[in-house]
């Protein structure tokens, strides 16, 4: 099978929602895939610079991501449980972390770094996905995931820079 089609070539692609849809490479349901994707692929280099469980647990998140993607199109397994799991890993890593009463400055420790580059790519790619739901079907579902997931990365960083020893500069 090969990589390309020329199908594209003319800034048009074919995308399967409940039927086959011809749209422009710049229809808001490409730019939420865009931005999905480019979540997964920050998410990817998240797990590098994780160990076992935390880098485990990006990688579910990630084929999430892509159930995120089939719940856009046509189908998906994603579900309120899949939120729920964000929020008790969230609960789960706030237990061990001092109280907040500050913004912390994006950086700290890499794999914290990281994290919030992923933050703000899920947060813009929430806001792309809204933009869609003013025009598609999109499941509640992916819209709560997607915003829970921006808190839990978030969170991540918190605990990342508190595991390494590392305070990182508050606002």
């Amino acid at each position: 099978m090969k990589i390309y089609t020329r199908k594209g070539d003319n800034g048009a692609t074919q995308v399967y929602a409940k039927e086959p849809l011809r749209v422009t490479k710049d229809d808001v349901l490409l730019e939420t895939y865009g931005d999905i994707d480019e979540l997964n692929s920050h998410i990817g280099l998240l797990v590098t610079l994780c160990e076992n469980d935390i880098a485990a647990f990006l990688e579910t998140i990630q084929r999430k991501l892509f159930q995120a993607g089939f719940a856009i199109s046509a189908s998906s397994t994603l579900c309120e449980a899949d939120v729920t799991e964000l929020e008790q890993a969230i609960d789960s890593m706030s237990a061990s972390l001092p109280a907040q009463t500050r913004f912390v400055l994006p950086g700290g420790a890499p794999a914290a770094a990281q994290s919030h580059i992923c933050r703000t790519v899920c947060r813009r790619a929430e806001r792309t996905l809204t933009r869609l739901a003013s025009q598609h079907a999109v499941p509640g579902a992916v819209t709560a995931y997607l915003n829970r997931l921006s808190d839990y990365l978030y969170t991540l960083a918190v605990y990342l820079n508190h595991q390494s020893g590392i305070t990182p500069s508050e606002v």
